[in-house]
């Protein structure tokens, strides 16, 4: 396998490691394990934002690298 095919599954793998750790965080918001007031401070929710912005710039690339690999 070419080297930057494998840097597009780094970079997917990536991906679903967050995306595993954003879906426990809604459901122990959703279990009342964690207060949700956490989550609308003003420095936390533009982290997250910077965080969903950088995840979808990933996924495109990791995408891009894929198409153009053929």
């Amino acid at each position: 396998m070419r080297k930057i095919a494998r840097l597009s599954i780094a970079i997917g793998g990536f991906l679903i490691v967050n995306s595993l750790i954003l879906v426990g965080l809604v459901l122990l918001i959703f279990f009342n394990l964690m207060d949700p007031i956490i989550l609308t401070d003003v420095s936390t929710s533009s982290l997250l934002t910077l965080m969903f912005v950088t995840f979808g710039v990933l996924d495109i690339v990791a995408g891009v690298i894929l198409i153009l690999d053929k």
